[in-house]
């Protein structure tokens, strides 16, 4: 009767489960979702509160209908006129991209700010950690203290009486 087969896990995917529950990768995903959750609100705050603010400042202009047709029909909207499969450039379309880029990036900044300001708060906090070379080096610096306060006391008592 022959043993049973062995099976092994492969190195490979030990490195792999090591990697992937490290806690900057885990970080990383969960950053990710935030993220894409974080745009869909800036996109609906950029479409729905600031365009038609800004559209009614300068006259009533819907941004997502500026748009130059370089060939083919022009209709009523952007998507009715690339539906007719005219060539566009979305003018408005890539302001709003722009604008919602700005918010995003404008959120980051002060995220990171905050956070490194947090970092740097709680460093200061901390107390130093001696490595264990510097352990052994306070050691040996009060061990030697320790022998020549002791043998100083003496020296100096022969040094002045000679």
């Amino acid at each position: 009767m022959q043993p049973p087969i062995s099976l092994h896990e492969p190195a490979w995917l030990r490195e792999f489960k090591a990697f992937i529950m490290r806690g900057s990768v885990v970080d990383l995903a969960v950053g990710l979702v935030i993220g894409a959750a974080f745009t869909t609100i800036v996109t609906s705050f950029v479409e729905d509160l600031i365009n038609p603010v800004i559209g009614l400042a300068i006259g009533g202009v819907d941004f997502s209908n500026i748009f130059v047709v370089l060939s083919g029909e022009r209709r009523a909207s952007l998507a009715a006129t690339r539906d007719g499969g005219a060539a566009v450039l979305a003018i408005g379309s890539f302001l709003n991209t722009i604008i919602k880029f700005l918010i995003v990036s404008f959120a980051i900044f002060w995220v990171v700010k905050a956070l490194s300001k947090l970092r740097l708060n709680e460093i200061g906090k901390a107390a130093p950690v001696a490595t264990p070379t510097e352990k052994l080096l306070a050691e040996i610096r009060d061990e030697l203290k320790a022998q020549n306060g002791d043998s100083r006391s003496g020296d100096r008592g022969m040094a002045r009486g000679a």
